[in-house]
């Protein structure tokens, strides 16, 4: 048991500890609106394939066309490669919204960046769908600054490190048992021997002798 309780308190230590060292992440988000002219013509496409065409248009978002687009309609100060990295973007199912999210360890650039890449994302739409039939999409919400970051979180690292340190020492503890092939007791010894106990002998501390011979 002693051996489980010291596991789980050294791998919740070290989560825990690795989670303050850690520097925050704050993430912003953006709702874009995938639809269609009003005055489209032929016919406007159905809402089912509106919602069809979102997913496909999710893909779009975090893209390095949609990334330089950004940096230089915003004059912003990240290479695309990180603006990339840190943007996700999915269809909010069974509706023709996406959520654009970035993630940045100051919550103003997190902000600033996601906008940007909604404007940029929408500029892109128009210039590829130009005609009278044209798909567009709209920043529908902008993002807010956020006010408390998104990673690390302890409490979440916390509650694994206990359940692996619990499976770790448990499994550690049983591993000792089964390989430890020691007598336990006077009737482990009959059990295993077929032979009656005839006698025990105590188990006697060590006896310091003094520099003349004697016990003391």
């Amino acid at each position: 048991m002693r051996l489980i309780v010291l596991i789980i308190v050294l791998i919740e230590g070290l989560a825990v500890g690795s989670s303050f060292l850690q520097t925050p992440q704050y993430e912003a988000s953006i709702k874009v609106l995938i639809g269609q002219k009003s005055d489209a013509k032929p016919a406007p496409v159905s809402v089912y394939d509106l919602q069809q065409l979102t997913l496909t248009m999710a893909q779009a978002v975090a893209t390095y066309p949609v990334a330089d687009a950004a940096i230089r309609r915003s004059n912003l100060s990240v290479a695309p490669e990180t603006l990339v990295d840190n943007l996700d973007s999915a269809a909010i199912e069974e509706t023709q919204f996406i959520e654009v999210t970035y993630a940045n360890s100051d919550p103003q650039e997190a902000k600033r960046i996601v906008n940007a890449v909604g404007d940029a994302f929408s500029e892109q739409v128009s210039r590829i769908s130009p005609s009278a039939n044209a798909v567009t999409a709209t920043v529908w919400e902008e993002a807010r600054v956020p006010e408390s970051p998104v990673s690390p979180n302890p409490v979440h690292r916390a509650f694994f490190a206990l359940v692996i340190g619990v499976v770790l020492g448990a499994g550690l503890a049983l591993l000792l048992e089964v390989f430890d092939d020691r007598w336990q007791s006077p009737e482990e010894v009959e059990e295993y021997s077929g032979m009656p106990t005839l006698g025990v002998v105590p188990a006697i501390g060590r006896t310091k002798i003094g520099s003349r011979g004697g016990p003391y």
